[in-house]
């Protein structure tokens, strides 16, 4: 039992706690996981490179594409090793720039590769890892979302779709990451990023309602798993072979609009489309007759297959900078019939325009 005294000490204690401390906001640290072999952490770091520098910027600081998330930051790293980072790593988020690359689900790494390459991102980042609980955080859904609205929708967006921060109401992201990672994130920030602490901003009381709101956005999430689709041969590469090359007027002598692009498809014009992306999305969703040749792609390999003397469009989702880059290098090797999807293909598909869509399968079937 506690005895008056030891009741009054607590007090006192609690009484000299700064203002933006919360006592819930004391963690146990956990063990660092295994480290790697000097081979293994020399293939994570050109996998980074080769894989997320583009988005994720070349020292992991963030925001170089797409609203790319810091992966150097400390309360990202403390609190997201390894699901919160493997996952996402793996199987993608669904709606957004950030697909899935395990090769289970079309992409490039191994899952020894994408554990190896989350445990490097942690051991570069020098931080400790902490014990966040797995129990629901309980809160007001109703004012968390009054709380939301009030101060995250110009980052994040009014649906959690995001804007110029990362998409909170992806279902994926939710799915995969426990209440207590995303209060982590709202009380500590994001270090080094636009993502303020809201420690002291807010009320422990309000970060849990915006945190219980949150997690309510993931109502009705089922786990799907996509039929992978051959991936087209050469042979496949153009498209309609036997029309006319497309007379694009390029913006910047570079950019076609999905107007144009759209016309030149009905009109069964001639062309080789390039995604971009990842594989695993391309396998999700694509503008029909696309292949998918990925940014990290070896270009000189693929001069023997791609032809010079056909327009090359390519797209990506972010909604330029994959395109960009994959032109940039076949315009380095000689091709000067190309164009980049203005727009990208989210772009394509808000304005309306077709995509064929993976088939996808319940989990289980």
């Amino acid at each position: 039992m506690t005895s008056v005294k030891q009741l009054a000490a607590l007090l006192i204690g609690l009484a000299v706690l700064p203002a933006t401390t919360s006592i819930a906001t004391a963690h146990e640290t956990l063990p660092p996981p295994r480290e790697l072999t000097p081979e293994q952490s020399e293939r994570a770091a050109v996998n980074y490179q080769k894989y997320c520098a583009l988005c994720h910027g070349e020292n992991r600081e963030g925001y170089a594409n797409d609203h790319a998330p810091s992966l150097k930051s400390k309360s990202l790293m403390e609190s997201g090793v390894p699901h919160a980072i493997l996952r996402p790593m793996s199987y993608g988020r669904v709606g957004t720039a950030m697909g899935g690359y395990l090769d289970e689900v079309g992409g490039p790494l191994t899952l020894d590769e994408t554990w190896d390459l989350t445990y490097w991102l942690y051991w570069q980042s020098g931080v400790e890892r902490v014990k966040l609980s797995t129990e629901p955080v309980r809160g007001d859904i109703k004012r968390g979302e009054q709380v939301y609205k009030e101060n995250c929708t110009t980052c994040h967006g009014v649906n959690g779709e995001g804007v110029s921060a990362p998409a909170l109401g992806n279902q994926s992201a939710l799915a995969h990451n426990t209440d207590e990672v995303i209060r982590h994130a709202i009380r500590n920030g994001r270090q080094d990023t636009p993502m303020v602490a809201w420690t002291g901003k807010l009320s422990d009381e309000d970060i849990d309602n915006v945190t219980a709101f949150l997690r309510s956005r993931a109502d009705g999430w089922e786990i799907q798993k996509p039929v992978l689709k051959k991936i087209p041969t050469p042979d496949q590469y153009v498209i309609n072979p036997e029309g006319e090359d497309p007379d694009f007027v390029l913006s910047d002598g570079k950019y076609v609009s999905s107007a144009d692009l759209d016309a030149a498809l009905k009109a069964k014009k001639r062309m080789v489309l390039l995604d971009t992306r990842v594989a695993s999305v391309w396998q999700r969703v694509h503008i029909e007759g696309s292949i998918p040749i990925p940014y990290y792609s070896d270009f000189d390999a693929l001069v023997k297959d791609l032809p010079k003397d056909v327009m090359i469009v390519a797209y990506c989702s972010c909604p330029r900078a994959a395109a960009d880059h994959v032109i940039g290098k076949l315009q380095e090797r000689g091709y000067s019939k190309t164009a980049v999807l203005w727009e990208g293909i989210f772009g394509w598909m808000n304005l309306g325009y077709p995509v064929m869509r993976g088939d996808i399968r319940e989990e289980g079937e």
